[in-house]
């Protein structure tokens, strides 16, 4: 592969002035045989982009081994594509015109390489898509007008090559050009320009010849130019993606430092920021770098830390974004558009893991609303599966809430792939948010009503026969403040006043029930067992006390929807992990034991889950 890089383009010389230039990058895409690379050699040579002698050399190459010299061998480099006659790797080559400069991904069009065109397809802001005026429109055609826009590429170019085969007919381009403009149609793309080229000839590339004098549209290279540029990074919204928080002890440093690399905009000492999916917010009290001078704001591609006036509880894979700017959008449910490389198909019920930004969370396949079939170039619906090389439009799940971006916004937080058995067997972009769906926990509460087996002891019978409603008391706060203490004081309580109670500590759980879990998936699967323990406890109309450390949002939900159809009460203890609207009664730190365990039962007393007499 001849690839011209970023220096030497810059220290050419000639007609092309030496200011810097606005970058764009380009995938050339397209069909095998269609003509790709020849259509890059030929940019690269007829733009005078190729380091000096190049061409002169592939040439004299070409006539040593008695071969006919192609413009595409200016781009065979690896040794399997020279073999195969087709390109198989996502090639990267610079080239410049007046206007800027352009880095083009050559993309492979074998149904064999199709995840590399991907990779590739996915670094462009615009494509150039090639169908062989000979042969037509075929399979490959389509489905790469599909990935194109399942990658929210929407700034296209179609050349129809070797028109020369053809003899330059204006009928034959019409004919493409009105059966692929009805394709791109029904899948929302629209192309800026359809070409006639013939790369071998160089006809319209970047130069007019007379062979298709009846055409008046612009050549490759100015349709490339009239491509618009998109905001660079810097210049859209602030995304920072939680890696880690750094805590330090030794020397009386009491800083938490939040890392993480900035995607997009910028961010200032004093900024306003708000973290999703937990959408806890402070302010930027200082931008920290390693031996570093101090600064007081950062970019988009620089990875840094950041100090809040006030510290909040936050994990490794929110998003921190400034307040003044859109936010992203968070959820559990994501409409996608997927390509799937697994060797085993993507099925329902089966947990996958889902990386977007810093975040990993567990992912399942819940609603299949399409699928492109790799092999038959069918759209298919109501599939129960999604094969290798599928492209699918389909609706996953979440564990917990992540935050993203539509790719078509901000692509750089709206991109994911997704692992099964430690292996990237997916990868795909963010639609939307998907509301049409319920979600598997309310789901699963809804079988599991409709499947549980009660005798004729009624809950209300059970309330009569024991004086009180049951429910789950959670218990909420930064780890080490005495929620256990308070729990078990309060367990004391009502047991002495005669009540069906039980505290059910994190220890003992982790010693029976939970004793299988590992380190991986111990804090989401814990939640879930808790709640299903619950809802025995409830059920059989005790009140259950239990103790979470630092209870997340999505985790109280989780909770009180596996609890139904009992009630959950959320008693916050000390600085706030949940919003105020979400406790049922807030205590203070500094309150004792005694005091905040009597407050808890006074308020099941007001709430009529005692009877009113324990006042």
């Amino acid at each position: 592969m001849v690839q011209l890089k970023e220096k030497e383009i810059k220290e050419k010389s000639g007609t092309v002035s030496q200011r810097e230039l606005q970058k764009m990058n380009i995938v050339i895409i397209g069909h095998v045989d269609h003509g790709k690379s020849t259509l890059v050699g030929r940019l690269l040579a007829d733009t005078h982009s190729l380091p000096e002698g190049k061409l002169e050399e592939v040439k004299a190459r070409c006539a040593k081994n008695a071969r006919p010299f192609e413009y595409a061998f200016l781009l065979d480099a690896l040794k399997d594509e020279q073999a195969q006659g087709i390109t198989i790797d996502s090639a990267r080559c610079f080239f410049r015109s007046d206007k800027r400069e352009y880095i083009l991904i050559d993309a492979p069009g074998h149904i064999e390489f199709l995840k590399n065109m991907v990779s590739g397809a996915a670094r462009a802001e615009a494509a150039v898509l090639l169908i062989d005026a000979h042969e037509g429109i075929q399979e490959n055609s389509r489905r790469h007008g599909y990935l194109l826009s399942m990658l929210g590429i929407r700034q296209i170019v179609v050349a129809v090559n070797k028109m020369d085969l053809v003899d330059y007919s204006q009928d034959v381009f019409n004919k493409v050009q009105q059966e692929y403009t009805e394709f791109l149609s029904q899948i929302q793309i629209r192309a800026e320009h359809f070409i006639p080229v013939s790369a071998r000839n160089g006809d319209l590339i970047a130069d007019r010849q007379k062979n298709m004098d009846w055409y008046e549209g612009p050549t490759i290279l100015q349709a490339l130019d009239e491509f618009q540029k998109e905001a660079a990074p810097v210049d859209q919204p602030l995304r920072l993606p939680v890696q880690d928080i750094y805590k330090f002890t030794s020397q009386n440093d009491d800083r938490r430092i939040v890392a993480g690399q900035i995607e997009t905009g910028q961010v200032h000492v004093g900024d306003e920021v708000i973290f999703y999916p937990s959408k806890k917010r402070s302010k930027v009290a200082s931008i920290e770098a390693f031996n570093t001078p101090v600064q007081t704001e950062s970019f988009a591609g620089q990875s840094v830390g950041v100090t809040l006036a006030e510290q909040i509880y936050i994990q490794p894979g929110e998003i921190m974004f400034r307040a003044d700017e859109p936010a992203p959008k968070t959820s559990t449910q994501l409409k996608i558009n997927l390509f799937w490389l697994g060797k085993e198909p993507m099925i329902f019920n089966k947990r996958y893991l889902l990386k977007l930004g810093t975040s990993r969370v567990p992912v399942w396949l819940r609603k299949i609303n399409t699928v492109l079939d790799a092999s038959e170039l069918s759209t298919e619906l109501n599939r129960r599966h999604i094969e290798r090389h599928d492209v699918a439009e389909c609706v996953l799940e979440t564990l917990k809430p992540v935050a993203f971006d539509l790719t078509t916004e901000i692509a750089q937080t709206g991109r994911f792939v997704l692992i099964d058995n430690y292996q990237i067997a997916g990868g795909g972009v963010v639609l939307d948010m998907a509301t049409d769906q319920i979600d598997l926990t309310a789901e699963h509460v809804q079988q599991r009503e409709r499947n549980w087996r009660r005798s004729r002891i009624t809950s209300h019978l059970r309330q009569s026969r024991i004086d009180q409603q049951s429910t789950l008391v959670i218990i909420s706060g930064p780890a080490g403040i005495g929620k256990s203490e308070i729990a078990q004081l309060l367990e004391e309580k009502l047991f002495d006043a005669g009540k069906q109670v039980y505290y059910l500590g994190l220890q003992n759980s982790l010693l029976g029930i939970d004793s299988d879990l590992s380190n991986e998936n111990l804090r989401d699967e814990y939640i879930r067992r808790l709640g299903e323990t619950s809802h025995l406890f409830t059920d059989a109309g005790l009140i259950l006390i239990a103790t979470v450390s630092d209870l997340a949002e999505y985790e109280l939900n989780v909770l009180k929807t596996l609890n139904q159809p009992s009630d959950t009460l959320v008693v916050g203890l000390g600085s706030k992990t949940l919003s105020a609207g979400l406790l049922d009664l807030e205590l203070s730190s500094a309150a004792s034991t005694e005091k905040a365990a009597t407050r808890v039962a006074d308020m099941l007393t007001e709430r009529r889950y005692l009877p009113e007499y324990y006042l």
